[in-house]
């Protein structure tokens, strides 16, 4: 398949990259700084530079071909307000534009929704996101309604909301859905950069965004 990643030098655009690469895809991605890319990766990948907020710089990185989008970029409390909803406009525009329609995200399980099995670690996993996260949960969420909403009706969107993703290995076996969790639900960066690119070629969990876990 012909990807787009966004946020390869994050710790999970890192893993996308890295298995999309060991699986042959054909792989362009959107980086401020080329030079973070571990250089074994950008040389088999198309590496363009830029920002997710310019509209340019995003339609340089989805070309003609192009059959899906991974979305793995994350929030810190230096990063601009809407980032990720502004990012994800850019390359709605620029899916169409070249007629992709696959577009898979990584939100956050602070983000509750109303398949969320409803228990107190659930709920305090949302006010601790609140309380101290505030600008990644906001993001979060504003995606994630543009996600539900009318601007991405002609898009075949697929997400997931993991809780603490932490660095370790690959296990390969991990839950998807809307399962219960609270603050002490996990999953390792490989494990999830593994179910996102599953959801290139599987219908299961079109337009919905359940809990990713271990």
């Amino acid at each position: 398949m012909k990807l787009t990643i966004f946020g390869a030098t994050g710790a999970l655009g890192h893993e996308c990259l890295r298995q999309a690469l060991d699986a042959g895809h054909d792989v362009t991605v959107l980086v401020r700084t080329p030079a973070k890319l571990a250089p074994e990766m950008a040389e088999r990948a198309t590496v363009e530079a830029g920002n997710a907020l310019s509209s340019d710089d995003v339609a340089r990185a989805i070309p003609e071909g192009t059959d899906g989008v991974l979305f793995a970029i994350g929030v810190d409390k230096h990063s601009p307000e809407n980032l990720c909803t502004d990012a994800t406009r850019h390359i709605f525009q620029a899916m169409r534009a070249v007629g992709a329609r696959r577009f898979v995200w990584c939100g956050g399980g602070s983000n509750l929704l109303p398949e969320d099995v409803d228990t107190f670690g659930a709920r305090f996993v949302g006010f601790f996101a609140r309380t101290f996260m505030g600008l990644r949960h906001r993001d979060k969420m504003a995606q994630l309604e543009l996600l539900a909403g009318d601007e991405a009706r002609d898009i075949d969107w697929l997400g997931l909301r993991p809780l603490q993703m932490n660095p370790g290995p690959m296990k390969g076996d991990y839950r998807v859905g809307f399962h219960a969790f609270s603050g002490l639900s996990k999953i390792y960066f490989p494990d999830c950069a593994h179910a996102m690119l599953g959801m290139l070629e599987d219908d299961t969990w079109l337009r919905k965004a359940p809990i990713i876990q271990y």
